[in-house]
This record gives C-alpha cells, structure tokens and sequence, in this order.
C-alpha cells in the first residue's frame, strides 16, 4: 500500500512539518484523508439551527429525512441529546473517530454548539473535535474552539474577491447588523481570511470547501486555491452547486466538469475527491451512513 504524504504546513510563512497528534487527525478523519475514509467514520451533531448569513444557494430544513445534503437534518438536538446519541453511537460503532458539528446552520452563531463540544470533549478526551463554518464568527471565537480542543476546521470559501462573492451571497448578519452586496461580501472575505489565519496559527487542521457555482465561480475558484495554499491550508473540497434556491435555474457541473476542475485544482493544492456532501445528522463512514438508526432511536425515546 503507497505511503500517503502530508505536505508540510505553512505557519506565519513558515513551513513547519505536521506533528504526530496533528497526523493522527488527519488519518483518522475521513474528509482529510481519502483513506481513512474506507476505515473510520465520522458523527455530526445537528444542535445549530440558526445561520447569519443566506446564501443563494441554501435551503436548511430541520424536519427532513428524504434529502441527503447539507444543512438538513432529521431533527435538532440539544446538547445533552447529542451527548446521549454519541454515547450510543460510540459504544455499537467503534470505527467511529470524529464528532463534528456542520449545522443545519452555522455552527458558530450558536451557543449549543460550544455547549455540545464541552460535553463531548470532557467525556471522550481522545475523540476529534472537529466544526464546519462559513468564517464569519471564526476570528472572534478561534481562541473558544481552540480551549474546547476542537482540531479540524472547515470552512466554506466560495470567493476571495468581493465581486464574485456579491453573487453568491443575499446578505451577511455580523454584530447585530445587516450587510448586503459587495460590503457583505468584504467582511465575509476578510472575516473568512482572518480566521483561516488564526486557526493555522493554533495548529489547527485546515480544509476549505468551495461550491462550484457555473457561470460564477468555476474560474475564480483558481484563486480561491492559490490564495488558500499560500496561507497554508491542508486540503480544498470543490463541491458541485445542488440547485436550489436562488441558484435553482443553473446547471450543476457534470461529474466529468468536476473532475477536470479537480484535475487543474490538484496542481495547486492537495484536492478532496471523496466528499459526499454530507447531512447535518450524517453518522458513519462516507457513503454508508447509519444515521437512520440513531433517528429511529432518539425518536422512540422522544
């Protein structure tokens, strides 16, 4: 079996090689390394239902069972349901490694999430703490996920120029304040670039996701990449628009358009092919989720 390789990574513009904790979360978390996703899983808790900002592309529904993507989920848990459902998960799937929050909403616009993160860290000392974010709230509460040992951190980067990102996004929610057009899309960016930066700078494991939206930023996602890697990020996770929304008019790109993107991305920086574009409740290992089970479960017990 070929050596999978870990580029180094870059600090403050300093290339440091990954320590031996940090390699452990990247080979344990199935949406960093493309191998471990055939031997570990991964559990996501769906306790944040409210988001600050809408995108175009973005429908969130907490009552669905049907649907599998994101920002959908079964049902909202509150923080010591989560725990209960990672009990059970944890004891019947030992494969299990990650315990993660990526919605429905935003995870860092609520504080069940950092409530849910205490009690899963304080009872498994040893589980990845992993969050997926829109950036947003990133720089103002790096130094809250960094205290609760969260390790790995995605975050969703459709653009680095404002421009582009006007198109994506309605409006952005910060500090009790509405944005809208090219301002939203400024502070969003800028807010994104600093939390990327102070997430590096604690060792944290970096993945950004980039949603491929044809006709808006399927070219400019070369300098989402560019910008990215210079700042050191671990991976990029390009994933086709689902239409819907605002967006609901426009083609998704065909597997085979993705994959030449990827192909040309790759050159750039190391490239996620796996992903699954996951639900908020999604439990198990890529592609063979159980949370059907736990649903079933927590619903008897309701």
């Amino acid at each position: 079996m070929s050596q999978e390789t870990f580029p180094v990574a870059n600090v403050g513009g300093k290339e440091i090689p990954y320590d031996p904790e940090q390699l452990r979360r990247i080979q344990e978390h199935p949406c960093f390394s493309e191998k471990a996703c055939h031997s570990f899983g991964r559990m996501h808790l769906a306790v944040a239902p409210k988001c600050n900002i809408q995108c175009k592309y973005c429908v969130r529904d907490f009552d669905c069972v049907n649907e599998s993507r994101p920002g959908v989920t079964s049902q909202v848990l509150k923080p010591k349901e989560a725990l209960e459902g990672v009990d059970h998960v944890l004891e019947k799937y030992h494969y299990i490694k990650v315990v993660a929050i990526a919605g429905p909403g935003e995870p860092l616009a609520n504080e069940e999430t950092f409530e849910t993160l205490r009690l899963v860290g304080e009872k498994y000392p040893g589980i990845i703490l992993c969050i997926s974010t829109n950036g947003l709230l990133l720089p103002d509460k790096i130094e809250e996920l960094d205290r609760l040992g969260v390790c790995n951190i995605t975050v969703t980067m459709n653009a680095v120029d404002p421009e582009i990102g006007k198109q994506i996004y309605d409006y952005v929610t910060y500090k009790g304040k509405k944005y809208e057009g090219l301002e939203a899309a400024t502070l969003l960016r800028d807010q994104q670039l600093k939390g990327i930066e102070e997430a590096l700078l604690r060792k944290k494991i970096v993945k950004v996701n980039t949603v491929l939206i044809p006709g808006i930023n399927d070219l400019h996602v070369f300098d989402v990449a560019r910008k990215i890697k210079s700042m050191g990020v671990y991976i990029h996770n390009v994933m086709p628009l689902i239409p819907q929304y605002k967006f609901a008019h426009i083609q998704p790109p065909t597997p085979e358009e993705k994959r030449k993107i990827q192909e040309e991305l790759g050159k750039i920086i190391k490239q996620m092919r796996h992903c699954r574009q996951c639900r908020s409740d999604a439990i198990g290992k890529l592609g063979c989720d159980v949370q059907q089970e736990f649903q079933s479960k927590t619903r008897e017990q309701a």
